[in-house]
């Protein structure tokens, strides 16, 4: 696939991840754009199923590779989801709702907010791919530098990682492209 997101890492079991806003290859409901994009920055339900024995945390990413970057854009990153939880409700990724569980920790996205930041694809750039990617890892809590992006954070639990759940939703809506 063009612009593999995980061409380089490591080849771990997959387990099931599902949203009942969004459909893996669907379009994004409109509340989960940015809001310079018309929308809410409004995270979905994410729910997860199956994560590998001796998993003892998660990582969670919402990550764009058609960004015209070079390397492309994270919207989303938060670490040191208890093994125990296994669900974010809608909105979780927004600070002020009080929604992600204690112990997890939200890592500034692209714009160096420590949030959920929806989809904005530059106009009349077409279908971009928002990966949401939960990670299992067989440690509790990651030792990440002051500052760390989500693309650190990403090389440091690498060798931690023991599962992995994804799919990919699209930004735009066909009349829109």
């Amino acid at each position: 696939m063009v612009n593999d997101p995980n061409w380089q890492l490591p080849n771990v079991p997959e387990f099931q991840l599902s949203s009942p806003e969004v459909r893996p290859g669907e379009y994004l409901p409109v509340w989960a754009r940015a809001k310079g994009a018309g929308g809410e920055d409004r995270s979905p339900t994410l729910s997860w199923t199956g994560a590998p024995e001796g998993t003892k945390s998660f990582v969670l990413t919402m990550y764009d590779p058609d960004a015209p970057t070079g390397s492309g854009y994270w919207h989303w990153a938060v670490h040191d989801i208890p093994a125990s939880i296994t669900a974010l409700p809608a909105d979780a990724g927004n600070p002020e709702s009080g929604l992600m569980p204690p112990g997890a920790k939200t890592i500034a996205n692209e714009i160096r907010q420590e949030r959920f930041q929806g989809a904005a694809p530059p106009a009349g750039h077409g279908d971009h791919r928002y990966f949401f990617t939960v990670s299992a890892l067989n440690i509790s809590k990651l030792d990440l530098p002051t500052g760390c992006t989500p693309a650190v954070m990403g090389f440091i639990m690498r060798t931690a990682v023991i599962g992995r759940a994804q799919f990919f939703a699209l930004s735009v809506t066909p009349a829109e492209s």
